[in-house]
């Protein structure tokens, strides 16, 4: 049954098929070559990318997920809440995240709320995303530098082998930042390649984890800048566990360091 009172603007399928298709390849084409390029839309990734781009760097995110902000949105056991150790309360008063004091020194805030106001700060800073593309290799240079990293649709991983012939792409960049979380991909491309080490997360120990990831998050490989969880897997440092100070910290101090690097 027609509506008997036109509400919306006059916009037809077609124009709203060639404005995402061109708006997405416009954004593509643009961003093949940037200034950082983050593997993983973690919360360490996340706060490392507002940090580049609001120093108006060309930082682009590409995320194997169909969402941003990993386990930030959950916390720990699915549940939606996430905790901080001081002084990382003082991010999250940055950023505008209600959060309580429930133990001296222990904040707690609402997963979702926190999550949602640093994926507002990224793309408030300028940061562009590409969702549901995976991390597939790196590109090197002169030295062994890392210059970029090669990437697919994640869905092709789950085709058949005999019909998932779809080539990679390359983008090139000033610096790569590895925000994988444990799974540290980026690192461990190029151990398989020989060119780096990593010792894998030992257990949970929390007062020495959080710590040791800020004190590692730096540069591990020339052109490569490893922070968050990917830290603990490239080091062999203890797991955090469901707190998430350290991830925000340590995008943090990544930031200092990539631009510190493309000074």
């Amino acid at each position: 049954m027609p509506a008997k009172k036109k509400i919306f603007a006059p916009v037809g399928e077609t124009e709203i098929t060639r404005a995402i298709v061109d708006e997405f390849t416009k954004q593509f084409h643009e961003y093949v070559e940037s200034d950082c390029l983050i593997v993983g839309g973690g919360p360490s990734g996340l706060m490392l990318g507002a940090g580049v781009a609001k120093e108006g760097k060309k930082v682009l995110i590409v995320e194997r997920n169909n969402y941003l902000g990993g386990g930030f949105w959950l916390g720990g056991y699915l549940m939606n809440k996430v905790t901080v150790r001081g002084p990382a309360q003082e991010i999250l008063s940055e950023l505008g995240v209600p959060f309580d004091e429930v133990s001296q020194g222990l904040y707690v805030a609402d997963g979702p709320h926190a999550c949602s106001k640093l994926i507002a700060a990224a793309c408030d800073a300028g940061v562009k995303f590409a969702n549901m593309t995976i991390f597939d290799d790196v590109v090197l240079r002169e030295n062994n530098r890392v210059a970029g990293v090669v990437v697919n649709w994640t869905p092709v991983q789950a085709l058949p082998r005999q019909i998932s012939c779809v080539d990679p792409v390359a983008l090139e960049t000033k610096m790569v930042v590895d925000a994988t979380g444990h799974d540290a991909c980026v690192v461990k491309k190029l151990e398989e390649r020989g060119l780096a080490k990593t010792s894998g997360f030992g257990a949970m120990w929390v007062e020495q984890s959080e710590d040791l990831i800020i004190e590692h998050t730096g540069e591990a490989h020339p052109g490569l800048v490893v922070v968050g969880m990917a830290v603990s897997t490239t080091y062999g440092l203890p797991r955090m566990g469901p707190t998430f100070g350290a991830m925000l910290l340590s995008g943090k101090r990544g930031a200092e360091t990539v631009l510190s690097k493309l000074e």
